[in-house]
């Protein structure tokens, strides 16, 4: 652990800033991501790229590092021919890289907390076709749950701060990654990703959100990867339902285009906006996809203003 306090004590005390999004800062560093692994491909090619991303995030005023693990599954790196031994060594290594860049954070003079996060993406986020957006996979909560639970237990091994289920698109894919990481011994949030009121998948959120609401290992429970318009009444729901700090992470506001693997349309994320997040019950915020180091510059600022 990088910092002597853990995570759910720094959000019973006040607010922590998340990161933004992995794959929007290695491409602005010149690196080509058009790869079924996505930044995942970095852990096998390139890992200093992914430390040096991270890195910026602390710099920009970021506590908590999300690892670059969301699309490494052994079942991903097998299609490009990597064993299950490497395979593991590499969603360990997300771990470790993280926490190079806390300690060359650290080196150069921050002295705040800061807190590894392993990301734990969703099973569509594994297939790449853009199912993570839609959830109903035609799986089982016992298959699902067959799926997550190794890639968890590597991950578990590599001691993070806390587990990032992010980007759920489906209540029932929630269910099984609750119980795959049920004693493994590292807390962990519980992040759906939105449409409106409902999860991709059409559940209500009240009824995705109580699942969350009497695990233990569960320190936050809220949304991620989606339009910043859904944060504001997904927080409060997330809030009431289950008595937990609430994280919140929305993208730029722009689309992706699954068929084209492009964004589109355009960016109406502003960083005044999580005032108003935090006002609802948000404690762990920050950005995903397309929000960089600037936006979650922006966000500190507007959190300690």
């Amino acid at each position: 652990m990088t910092s002597t306090i853990t995570l759910a004590q720094a959000l019973a005390a006040g607010i922590v800033v998340l990161d933004g999004g992995m794959s929007n800062q290695l491409e602005a560093a010149g690196h080509d991501l058009s790869d079924e692994l996505w930044s995942a491909r970095l852990l096998a090619e390139q890992p200093e790229a992914i430390t040096e991303a991270h890195l910026a995030y602390f710099e920009a005023g970021a506590d908590v590092a999300i690892t670059s693990s969301y699309q490494a599954t052994f079942e991903g790196f097998a299609r490009r021919g990597i064993g299950q031994e490497r395979a593991a060594e590499l969603l360990a290594l997300s771990v470790e890289l993280a926490r190079e860049a806390a300690r060359r954070a650290q080196k150069e003079g921050i002295a705040r907390p800061l807190w590894v996060a392993a990301s734990v993406g969703p099973y569509g986020a594994m297939l790449a076709d853009g199912s993570e957006y839609r959830g109903r996979y035609g799986l089982s909560v016992d298959e699902l749950e067959r799926f997550h639970r190794p890639r968890l237990e590597v991950l578990a091994g590599a001691r993070p701060d806390v587990m990032a289920l992010e980007t759920v698109p489906d209540a029932d894919e929630a269910e099984a990654l609750l119980r795959a990481v049920r004693g493994l011994g590292v807390p962990a949030w519980l992040s759906y990703s939105v449409a409106g009121e409902r999860t991709r998948a059409g559940q209500p959120l009240e009824e995705a959100f109580a699942l969350a609401a009497q695990a233990d290992e569960v320190i936050a429970v809220g949304v991620n990867c989606c339009a910043p318009e859904d944060v504001e009444g997904a927080v409060e729901t997330a809030a009431r339902v289950t008595g937990k700090p609430v994280v919140v992470y929305p993208n730029s506001g722009e689309a992706w285009d699954a068929v084209a693997r492009a964004w589109a349309g355009r960016a109406s994320f502003a960083p005044e906006q999580v005032r108003g997040w935090r006002a609802s019950g948000a404690r762990l915020i920050g950005g995903c996809c397309r929000v960089g180091p600037e936006a979650i510059s922006g966000i500190a600022g507007a959190l300690k203003a």
